[in-house]
């Protein structure tokens, strides 16, 4: 009971950098007792002694603890072995002080054999120290000296690293950009000698920071850290190509993490993450807006390796299960796990987009791989915990719509998903309709770590006035004999996600025979027609610029392209219905002859572009994207859609409406 009381206080919920300064201090304090009693010979409390090993290891558990079960261990050797498989430390440093350590307490066990008394000094009279060097397995005490005095040199130079302080600012850069009393013109002054176009605007900044009653209310700690990174942002932003929005940037941050005083500590133990973070922010808004939002995601700035790595899903799936095994029993902690590891791999994600590493299409892949990922633990999560079960493995079913189910995913987009399930237990739609609740609450409800995902679930049967799940039997039949058009073309892009393998497939067959149903074809121009007329008046834009999604030749208008052929033509050609992507699907419809290929390829180019605008306009908070007409020729699809829908004179004319 003890036990489960003191954890929480031990292994902290967040990474608390702070406990390196703590365990400083406390270090400082026995190394000034051991020099007061000179006793630098203590291969206990000395330098290199027993006490900065079990600090290295002890450090990490402190920080790391509280979100990785496997720290929270006693034996200094197995929490250094745990390290090494962590990469905190590298396997070279951990065989160095695995080594330093059963050394130095195989000399201290020797030492209390001496006298049977409790110490750690090493002996002075030379009968003791022939003892112990022949005790250690050494010709004389000199030669064993030698061997001590390698490790502890090793291990206090490894503590020196972790552990050292970092390097106070000059004080002349205090005095010029930081100090109490500067006004607005001499910060300005400043300012422009460094580079800012904006300096007067930047020094304002400046001044409302240390003047706000965030500020003014920090603790004193809290403030002389934050003291300390001004000036080195202010070096940093002067070095990117728009210093006053980068800076302006990273003070929004400086302000959002302020009050949590391990973030400020992170950031000022590790200079070598400030250019990392400055790069990011820099590059975009939104990167900005998301490490203000999720903080803890700082500490992935440490290690660029681990960073530009491309995601390895097996190896998540199989640390996220471990993950919410550690925390079983504690459904807060689980959805806090969920959350971190999907912020991880998104922020790893982001961080290779801005760095040029992945195409837009990669990214949406593993976006959308990193979703499904997370709906398959939240199912799993979801049904272990209902208080009411009917079988062991829940025979339901997730399945994607819209951007997910099209793997067209972005950073903030929402999930479009049904659910369904196959089981003929009396109690099965009452128990799946409870476990659609609880798996919408787990995805889109806010917690101290954030929030999953914002769900869309309207595309169900019968929309939002619909059961929240259906049998596949009654999915089906709705599908063949009720839904719209519109819903046989959001089945274009829609795919199954998690759950059961076998609804899956029973939802794949379902699909398929939908899309290649035989249809009429000016009638199918007609509904289709009349959809994007609309969404048309939906989104009316009247900026006198272009707006790359809904405007006539943006991207809904070649999406409706892709879907009028797929439903016009997968009849005759069952190719058509796998969901395969836009731009495939477009070159599939060239090569088959339904349109020319010449043109596929134009209008395929054209949406590559436009999601790639979209995409890096988004990056910088644009939303609406819209753009100055003529910057973007969207003629390759303007003359695709003419060709296909001309057949049709009741409708307007979408391609000439603005």
């Amino acid at each position: 009971e003890l036990e489960q009381l003191a954890r929480p206080f031990v292994f902290r919920k967040y990474l608390d950098f702070g406990a390196i300064d703590s365990m400083r201090r406390l270090h400082a304090q026995i190394h000034e007792e051991v020099q007061r009693r000179d006793r630098l010979n203590n291969i206990k409390l000395g330098p290199g002694g027993i006490r900065e090993i079990e600090f290295i290891a002890q450090v990490f558990q402190l920080i790391r603890g509280g979100q990785d079960a496997k720290l929270r261990i006693r034996p200094t050797l197995a929490v250094l072995q745990q390290l090494s498989e962590f990469g905190q430390l590298t396997p070279q440093i951990t065989a160095d002080l695995v080594a330093a350590y059963v050394f130095l307490r195989n000399l201290e066990h020797r030492l209390q054999y001496l006298d049977d008394q409790q110490t750690q000094d090493l002996p002075e009279n030379i009968e003791d120290q022939t003892i112990i060097a022949t005790a250690m397995n050494y010709n004389d005490y000199p030669a064993m000296l030698k061997g001590l005095n390698h490790h502890r040199t090793m291990v206090s130079s490894q503590f020196e690293r972790i552990f050292r302080r970092q390097e106070q600012q000059e004080e002349q850069n205090k005095v010029q950009l930081w100090r109490e009393g500067i006004t607005a013109e001499e910060l300005g002054a400043v300012l422009d000698k460094m580079g800012f176009p904006a300096a007067q605007d930047s020094a304002q900044r400046l001044l409302q920071l240390r003047a706000g009653n965030r500020y003014r209310q920090l603790p004193e700690l809290s403030r002389q850290r934050l003291d300390k990174l001004i000036p080195q942002f202010l070096q940093l932003s002067a070095q990117s190509d728009d210093p006053d929005t980068t800076l302006s940037r990273l003070l929004s941050l400086l302000e959002g993490i302020s009050r949590r005083s391990s973030y400020l500590a992170f950031l000022a133990e590790y200079p070598q993450a400030l250019q990392r973070l400055t790069t990011l922010v820099a590059a975009s808004s939104w990167a900005s807006d998301y490490l203000t939002q999720h903080p803890a995601l700082l500490d992935e700035l440490l290690d660029a390796r681990e960073i530009y790595q491309t995601p390895q899903w097996d190896q998540l799936d199989d640390d996220l299960l471990r993950r919410l095994g550690d925390n079983a029993g504690d459904t807060e902690r689980q959805m806090d796990v969920l959350r971190h590891v999907q912020q991880e791999q998104t922020f790893h994600l982001l961080a290779m987009d801005l760095q040029g590493l992945l195409t837009l299409e990669t990214l949406s892949d593993h976006l959308s791989m990193l979703a499904d990922l997370i709906l398959r633990h939240v199912l799993k999560l979801s049904w272990s915990t209902a208080r009411k079960q009917h079988r062991e493995d829940a025979k339901f079913a997730i399945i994607a719509y819209g951007k997910l189910g099209g793997k067209e995913l972005g950073y903030a987009s929402d999930l479009d998903l049904i659910f369904l399930y196959d089981d003929d237990h009396p109690d099965a739609q009452e128990n799946y309709a409870r476990l659609a609740q609880h798996i919408n609450t787990m995805l889109s409800s806010y917690t101290s770590a954030g929030r999953l995902y914002e769900t869309d679930l309207r595309l169900r049967p019968n929309g939002a006035s619909g059961l929240l799940v259906s049998s596949i039997a009654a999915y089906s039949e709705y599908q063949r004999d009720h839904a719209w058009v519109w819903e046989h073309q959001a089945l274009t892009r829609a795919r199954f996600s998690a759950g059961d393998g076998q609804i899956g497939d029973a939802f794949e067959l379902t699909r398929k025979e939908i899309l290649c149903q035989q249809r009429d074809l000016s009638t199918l121009r007609t509904d289709i027609l009349e959809m994007r007329k609309k969404m048309h008046d939906n989104h009316r834009n009247e900026s006198g610029l272009f707006d790359i999604k809904h405007d006539s030749g943006g991207m809904v208008d070649i999406e409706f392209i892709v879907q009028y052929l797929v439903l016009a033509y997968a009849k005759q050609h069952p190719q058509l219905s796998a969901n395969i992507g836009n731009l495939a699907l477009l070159k599939l419809a060239g090569e088959l002859g339904l349109i020319d290929a010449s043109a596929a390829s134009y209008a395929g180019e054209l949406y590559r572009t436009l999601r790639q605008r979209q995409h890096r306009m988004r990056l910088n908070s644009s939303s609406p994207c819209r753009v100055a007409p003529g910057e973007i020729d969207t003629s390759a699809s303007l003359k695709l859609w003419k060709e296909l829908f001309k057949a049709d004179k009741s409708m307007p004319d979408i391609s000439r409406m603005t």
